[in-house]
C-alpha cells in the first residue's frame, strides 16, 4: 500500500504537467485542479515552436552531443575493459584500483581543471567539451564492462590466438558480441547522462543557438515563464525521447543491469 502511495505522489507531478501542456491559458491554475482538460488544447506544441523558432535547433544539438557522448562511452569501455580484463600486464590489478577509486570522487571535483583546460585549448563555446571527456571513458561504464567480460570464458581468447588472432580481432570479432547485453546497458546510461546534461552546456556554452535541449528549456521559461501552458508544452516534448528509449529498451536495459552486476573473476 505505501509502495502504492509514493508511486502515485511520485507520478503527480508528471501528469499535471502533461494535463497542464493541453489547457489553455486561463486554465492552468483552476482550482480544483482538473487532471483531464475538458477541450484539449493541441495548438500549445505548435505555438511552442512558433514562439522559440530555435527550439527545433535544440533538439538537434542536444542529439548530436548525446550521439557523440554515447558512442563514445561504449568504445573506450570497451578497450580499456578490454585491457583490465583479458590482457594480462604488470600493474593492471593497480591501475583498476585507481580506476575504482576515482568513483568516490563527486563530479564537481573536476570541473574547474576540465574548464581550464578546455579554455586553453580554445573549446570554450563549442559542443567539444560536452563529448571528449566521454571518449577518453568513464571510471563506472568501464567497471561495468570490465566486470562482464571478466565473466566470459578464456579460452575463447586462447582459440582465437592458436588462430592466429591479435587483441584487436578478439576484441571486435569475438569479444564484442558477446558483450552486447552490456554495451547496450552502457549505451543507455550514457544516452541519459548526456540527453540530461544541463551544467556542462551551462559552463560551456554562450551562443543561444547552440543550446541543448535542458539549457534551452530553461531559457524558454525565462522569457515565457508566464504562459506555463507553453512551458510544459515544451517540458513534454523534451522528455518524450527518453520515454521512447525506456520503453522500447526496457528489457534490454533490464538484462543488461542483471548481467552486468554480476561479479568478475
Amino acid at each position: 500500500m505505501i509502495c502504492w502511495v509514493l508511486g502515485i505522489s511520485f507520478l503527480l507531478p508528471l501528469v499535471w504537467m502533461v494535463s497542464t501542456a493541453l489547457k489553455p491559458p486561463g486554465l492552468v491554475f483552476e482550482t480544483p485542479i482538473r487532471w483531464i482538460p475538458e477541450n484539449p488544447r493541441w495548438y500549445n506544441y505548435p505555438q511552442v515552436f512558433e514562439k522559440l523558432p530555435l527550439f527545433s535547433r535544440f533538439f538537434v544539438n542536444t542529439f548530436y552531443v548525446t550521439l557523440m557522448g554515447a558512442t563514445g562511452c561504449v568504445l573506450s569501455s570497451l578497450l580499456v575493459g578490454f585491457g583490465l580484463s583479458r590482457i594480462n600486464w604488470p600493474g593492471r590489478n593497480a591501475v583498476f584500483g585507481m580506476l575504482i577509486a576515482t568513483l568516490m570522487l563527486p563530479g564537481v571535483v573536476t570541473i574547474i581543471p576540465l574548464y581550464i583546460i578546455f579554455r586553453y585549448a580554445q573549446l570554450v563555446g563549442t559542443f567539444y567539451p560536452l563529448w571528449i571527456p566521454a571518449w577518453f571513458g568513464y571510471a563506472f561504464y568501464i567497471f561495468l564492462m570490465r566486470q562482464y567480460m571478466m565473466t566470459l570464458p578464456r579460452e575463447l581468447d586462447e582459440a582465437a590466438r592458436m588462430d592466429g588472432a591479435a587483441n584487436f580481432r578478439i576484441l571486435w570479432q569475438i569479444i564484442t558480441p558477446l558483450c552486447s547485453p552490456a554495451i547496450a546497458t552502457i549505451a543507455i546510461f550514457a544516452f541519459l547522462q548526456h540527453y540530461n546534461d544541463f551544467l556542462g552546456p551551462l559552463l560551456y556554452i554562450s551562443a543561444n543557438e547552440m543550446f541543448t535541449l535542458q539549457l534551452g528549456l530553461l531559457w524558454f521559461q525565462g522569457r515565457f515563464g508566464n504562459f506555463w501552458h507553453l512551458v510544459m508544452a515544451a517540458s513534454v516534448m523534451t522528455i518524450m525521447p527518453v520515454l521512447v528509449l525506456f520503453f522500447t529498451a526496457q528489457k534490454r536495459f533490464v538484462q543488461g543491469i542483471q548481467l552486468t552486476g554480476l561479479a568478475g573473476r
